[in-house]
């Protein structure tokens, strides 16, 4: 991809994904522009075993902008970062298309393992603020990560996961992330959880009421028989 024709799909991811861009000259003020512009020039270097000029570029920008793309991940096309700083994406992750990630995002390894260190992530997942990653592992397509959560195992596609660990509390809503950016109104487990407890306690409480009348009624006529 040339520069120009960088330059306007870049326009026109920022555009689609970000409300607060007024102008399509701002999007040379957006830092993640600068930081996969970068990167796809160290991945090129990269590629081609120029390691050093590779990462020295990609560490230049990490310095520059708060994003850190290791310049062996491989990243498809439409990748938006909002904000964007303390984001990391690792050597060996792999970003399909239309992935969208907030502030703070983490795509790293968990230490244990060599060679595949880090996630794989399908076409059209959003992760949100905060939220780590960890593993060589995929995310399926069309998946949500809720903001702060912890993931350290497969995730299906069509999935929400919130939480640490992180657990899949949603399926199939294959609404594409681009176009569903909600990151707060995501479901709570713990929340679910203490309302079926409630519900059961509310029957429990019932139950026994009911045995107390019973047995009340049964003593007044044994009572009564004597």
């Amino acid at each position: 991809m040339g520069l120009i024709s960088f330059i306007r799909n870049e326009i026109a991811v920022i555009r689609e994904r970000d409300p607060a861009i007024k102008s399509s000259a701002e999007v040379i003020l957006y830092p993640t522009f600068w930081a996969i512009l970068s990167y796809r020039t160290a991945h090129k270097w990269y590629t081609n075993g120029h390691y050093f000029w590779a990462r020295w570029l990609s560490q230049k920008t990490a310095r520059r902008t708060g994003i850190e793309i290791h310049p062996g991940a491989q990243i498809g096309e439409g990748l938006f970062i909002d904000h964007g700083h303390g984001v990391v994406i690792g050597e060996t992750a792999i970003l399909g298309d239309n992935v969208t990630l907030y502030q703070g995002v983490t795509l790293g390894g968990n230490g244990k393992e060599k060679g595949k260190r880090h996630p794989t992530l399908g076409n059209n997942v959003m992760v949100s603020a905060g939220a780590k990653v960890l593993g060589s592992f995929t995310i399926g397509d069309n998946s949500k990560i809720g903001a702060g959560s912890v993931v350290l195992s497969e995730v299906p596609p069509n999935s929400t996961v919130v939480g640490v660990p992180g657990r899949v509390v949603k399926r199939d809503n294959v609404r594409l992330p681009q176009h569903d950016l909600d990151q707060i109104n995501l479901p709570d487990p713990v929340k679910q959880e203490m309302e079926q407890l409630r519900r059961q306690y509310v029957e429990l409480y019932q139950q026994c009421n009911s045995l107390q009348e019973e047995l009340s009624q049964l003593r007044q006529q044994v009572s009564s028989d004597q």
